[in-house]
Protein backbone atom coordinates (compact mmCIF):
# COMPACT_ATOMS: atom_id res chain seq x y z
CA UNK A 1 0.00 0.00 0.00
CA UNK A 2 1.16 3.44 -1.22
CA UNK A 3 1.87 6.10 2.32
CA UNK A 4 0.66 9.15 0.68
CA UNK A 5 0.31 10.69 4.71
CA UNK A 6 -0.59 13.84 5.10
CA UNK A 7 -0.85 14.56 1.33
CA UNK A 8 -4.22 16.66 0.38
CA UNK A 9 -5.54 15.78 -2.29
CA UNK A 10 -8.84 17.02 -3.80
CA UNK A 11 -11.25 14.94 -6.13
CA UNK A 12 -13.35 16.94 -8.39
CA UNK A 13 -16.45 14.19 -9.74
CA UNK A 14 -16.21 12.13 -6.30
CA UNK A 15 -19.58 10.96 -6.53
CA UNK A 16 -19.35 8.93 -9.49
CA UNK A 17 -18.33 5.67 -9.08
CA UNK A 18 -14.53 5.87 -9.70
CA UNK A 19 -14.59 8.87 -7.45
CA UNK A 20 -15.85 6.69 -4.41
CA UNK A 21 -13.24 4.00 -5.80
CA UNK A 22 -10.43 6.57 -5.84
CA UNK A 23 -11.18 8.70 -2.60
CA UNK A 24 -11.41 5.27 -0.61
CA UNK A 25 -8.37 4.02 -1.78
CA UNK A 26 -6.41 7.16 -1.31
CA UNK A 27 -7.89 7.76 2.19
CA UNK A 28 -6.90 3.86 3.15
CA UNK A 29 -3.16 5.39 1.82
CA UNK A 30 -3.29 8.03 4.41
CA UNK A 31 -4.34 11.07 2.34
CA UNK A 32 -6.35 14.06 3.19
CA UNK A 33 -9.38 13.96 0.72
CA UNK A 34 -11.62 16.64 -0.57
CA UNK A 35 -14.36 15.28 -2.03
CA UNK A 36 -16.18 17.35 -4.93
CA UNK A 37 -19.43 17.12 -6.10
CA UNK A 38 -22.48 19.07 -7.45
CA UNK A 39 -25.48 16.71 -5.74
CA UNK A 40 -26.02 16.65 -2.45
CA UNK A 41 -27.11 12.93 -1.68
CA UNK A 42 -24.85 11.67 -3.58
CA UNK A 43 -22.22 13.41 -1.95
CA UNK A 44 -23.85 12.07 1.59
CA UNK A 45 -23.88 8.43 0.38
CA UNK A 46 -19.88 9.05 -0.55
CA UNK A 47 -19.16 10.39 2.90
CA UNK A 48 -21.13 7.71 4.65
CA UNK A 49 -19.01 5.44 2.37
CA UNK A 50 -15.56 7.03 2.89
CA UNK A 51 -15.90 8.94 6.25
CA UNK A 52 -12.75 9.97 6.24
CA UNK A 53 -13.13 12.20 3.40
CA UNK A 54 -14.44 15.49 3.52
CA UNK A 55 -16.83 16.69 1.25
CA UNK A 56 -17.75 19.68 -0.64
CA UNK A 57 -20.71 20.73 -3.32
CA UNK A 58 -19.55 22.87 -6.09
CA UNK A 59 -20.85 23.18 -10.01
CA UNK A 60 -17.10 23.30 -10.92
CA UNK A 61 -18.56 24.50 -14.45
CA UNK A 62 -18.70 28.14 -13.03
CA UNK A 63 -15.38 29.59 -12.28
CA UNK A 64 -16.84 32.31 -9.35
CA UNK A 65 -17.97 29.08 -7.80
CA UNK A 66 -14.52 27.21 -8.26
CA UNK A 67 -12.40 30.45 -6.95
CA UNK A 68 -15.04 29.96 -3.74
CA UNK A 69 -13.98 26.32 -3.32
CA UNK A 70 -10.38 27.22 -3.13
CA UNK A 71 -11.20 29.77 -0.54
CA UNK A 72 -12.56 27.19 1.86
CA UNK A 73 -10.20 24.79 0.80
CA UNK A 74 -7.74 26.92 1.69
CA UNK A 75 -9.08 28.13 4.38
CA UNK A 76 -9.34 24.66 6.62
CA UNK A 77 -7.53 22.39 5.26
CA UNK A 78 -4.22 24.74 3.80
CA UNK A 79 -2.54 24.38 0.14
CA UNK A 80 -3.45 20.69 -2.15
CA UNK A 81 -0.86 18.36 -3.22
CA UNK A 82 -3.19 16.75 -6.09
CA UNK A 83 -6.03 17.18 -8.17
CA UNK A 84 -7.75 14.35 -9.56
CA UNK A 85 -9.96 15.46 -12.10
CA UNK A 86 -13.35 12.65 -12.82
CA UNK A 87 -15.54 14.89 -13.85
CA UNK A 88 -17.04 13.76 -17.64
CA UNK A 89 -20.16 12.23 -19.32
CA UNK A 90 -20.72 10.59 -22.70
CA UNK A 91 -23.26 12.09 -25.71
CA UNK A 92 -22.76 10.96 -29.29
CA UNK A 93 -24.07 8.71 -31.87
CA UNK A 94 -25.51 9.67 -34.94
CA UNK A 95 -23.15 10.08 -37.38
CA UNK A 96 -21.53 13.37 -37.82
CA UNK A 97 -24.83 15.14 -38.82
CA UNK A 98 -26.05 13.92 -35.06
CA UNK A 99 -22.94 15.61 -33.56
CA UNK A 100 -25.52 18.32 -31.99
CA UNK A 101 -25.09 21.57 -30.15
CA UNK A 102 -26.76 20.42 -27.04
CA UNK A 103 -24.40 17.37 -26.96
CA UNK A 104 -21.11 19.89 -27.74
CA UNK A 105 -22.23 21.99 -25.19
CA UNK A 106 -22.78 19.46 -22.49
CA UNK A 107 -19.26 17.73 -23.04
CA UNK A 108 -17.16 20.94 -23.51
CA UNK A 109 -18.64 22.32 -20.38
CA UNK A 110 -18.03 19.19 -17.89
CA UNK A 111 -14.43 17.32 -19.88
CA UNK A 112 -13.03 20.53 -20.61
CA UNK A 113 -14.59 23.85 -18.67
CA UNK A 114 -14.41 21.64 -15.22
CA UNK A 115 -11.02 21.22 -15.98
CA UNK A 116 -9.96 24.49 -17.01
CA UNK A 117 -11.54 25.71 -13.61
CA UNK A 118 -10.30 23.84 -10.99
CA UNK A 119 -6.50 23.99 -13.03
CA UNK A 120 -6.94 27.77 -12.90
CA UNK A 121 -7.74 28.03 -9.24
CA UNK A 122 -5.49 25.45 -7.90
CA UNK A 123 -2.77 25.28 -9.80
CA UNK A 124 -0.31 27.12 -7.78
CA UNK A 125 -0.78 24.63 -4.88
CA UNK A 126 0.41 21.88 -7.36
CA UNK A 127 3.56 23.78 -8.59
CA UNK A 128 4.19 25.02 -5.06
CA UNK A 129 3.77 21.63 -3.57
CA UNK A 130 7.21 19.03 -2.56
CA UNK A 131 5.28 16.39 -4.60
CA UNK A 132 2.16 17.76 -6.98
CA UNK A 133 0.29 15.52 -9.10
CA UNK A 134 -2.94 16.69 -11.26
CA UNK A 135 -4.47 13.37 -13.11
CA UNK A 136 -7.39 13.49 -15.18
CA UNK A 137 -9.24 10.55 -17.40
CA UNK A 138 -9.13 10.43 -21.30
CA UNK A 139 -9.74 7.75 -24.31
CA UNK A 140 -7.92 5.88 -26.18
CA UNK A 141 -9.86 6.79 -29.76
CA UNK A 142 -8.31 10.21 -29.85
CA UNK A 143 -5.94 8.23 -32.71
CA UNK A 144 -9.20 7.08 -34.79
CA UNK A 145 -12.29 8.65 -33.50
CA UNK A 146 -15.35 7.84 -35.15
CA UNK A 147 -17.89 10.40 -36.92
CA UNK A 148 -20.33 9.30 -33.90
CA UNK A 149 -17.85 10.59 -31.11
CA UNK A 150 -16.43 13.51 -33.19
CA UNK A 151 -17.66 15.95 -30.01
CA UNK A 152 -16.71 13.42 -27.18
CA UNK A 153 -13.04 13.08 -28.73
CA UNK A 154 -12.86 16.50 -29.59
CA UNK A 155 -13.38 17.53 -25.96
CA UNK A 156 -10.94 14.75 -24.92
CA UNK A 157 -8.68 15.74 -27.08
CA UNK A 158 -9.05 19.77 -26.04
CA UNK A 159 -8.70 18.79 -22.42
CA UNK A 160 -5.61 16.62 -22.74
CA UNK A 161 -3.79 19.57 -24.78
CA UNK A 162 -4.85 21.94 -21.02
CA UNK A 163 -3.14 19.33 -19.36
CA UNK A 164 -0.27 18.99 -21.53
CA UNK A 165 0.39 22.73 -21.06
CA UNK A 166 0.06 22.84 -17.58
CA UNK A 167 3.09 20.09 -17.56
CA UNK A 168 5.41 22.02 -19.96
CA UNK A 169 4.38 24.62 -16.91
CA UNK A 170 5.57 22.69 -14.33
CA UNK A 171 8.63 22.06 -16.25
CA UNK A 172 9.47 24.99 -16.77
CA UNK A 173 9.67 26.35 -13.64
CA UNK A 174 11.20 22.94 -12.30
CA UNK A 175 8.67 22.60 -9.88
CA UNK A 176 8.58 18.77 -8.01
CA UNK A 177 4.86 18.61 -10.07
CA UNK A 178 3.47 16.41 -12.63
CA UNK A 179 0.57 15.59 -14.82
CA UNK A 180 -0.61 12.11 -15.66
CA UNK A 181 -3.49 11.53 -18.37
CA UNK A 182 -5.31 7.75 -17.92
CA UNK A 183 -6.78 6.45 -21.56
CA UNK A 184 -9.17 4.06 -21.64
CA UNK A 185 -11.42 2.88 -24.24
CA UNK A 186 -14.30 2.84 -21.05
CA UNK A 187 -14.09 3.40 -17.54
CA UNK A 188 -16.92 1.14 -16.34
CA UNK A 189 -14.95 -1.65 -14.78
CA UNK A 190 -11.68 -0.24 -14.35
CA UNK A 191 -12.58 1.84 -11.40
CA UNK A 192 -10.17 -0.36 -8.89
CA UNK A 193 -7.59 -0.27 -11.11
CA UNK A 194 -7.75 3.60 -11.65
CA UNK A 195 -7.66 4.60 -7.70
CA UNK A 196 -4.52 2.34 -7.43
CA UNK A 197 -2.67 3.84 -10.47
CA UNK A 198 -3.90 7.16 -8.56
CA UNK A 199 -2.87 6.47 -5.49
CA UNK A 200 0.54 5.57 -6.87
CA UNK A 201 1.36 8.62 -8.91
CA UNK A 202 2.91 9.44 -5.46
CA UNK A 203 5.54 6.71 -5.78
CA UNK A 204 7.38 8.28 -9.09
CA UNK A 205 10.08 11.16 -9.29
CA UNK A 206 8.21 14.16 -11.13
CA UNK A 207 11.17 15.39 -12.66
CA UNK A 208 11.83 12.14 -14.05
CA UNK A 209 8.38 12.79 -16.39
CA UNK A 210 6.48 16.12 -16.23
CA UNK A 211 3.70 14.50 -18.40
CA UNK A 212 2.62 10.56 -19.34
CA UNK A 213 -0.16 9.18 -21.07
CA UNK A 214 -1.05 6.16 -19.91
CA UNK A 215 -3.65 3.68 -20.99
CA UNK A 216 -5.73 1.76 -18.32
CA UNK A 217 -7.07 -1.70 -19.71
CA UNK A 218 -9.39 -4.63 -18.36
CA UNK A 219 -7.18 -7.63 -17.22
CA UNK A 220 -7.20 -10.58 -19.47
CA UNK A 221 -10.16 -13.28 -18.51
CA UNK A 222 -12.03 -10.00 -16.69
Amino acid sequence: MTDISGKLVLVAGATSAAGIAVCRELASAGARVIAVGSHDERMRDLVETVPDATGMICNLAHLDEVARLGDRVHEDHGRIDGLIHLVGGWRGGGGLAGQSDEDWDFLHSRIVTTLRNTTRVFVDDLQASDAGRLALVSTTTLDRPMPGGANYAAAKAAAETWARAIANGFEKSAASASVTVFAVRALAGLETQLATEVTRLWEADAASAFFMRSILTAPEGS
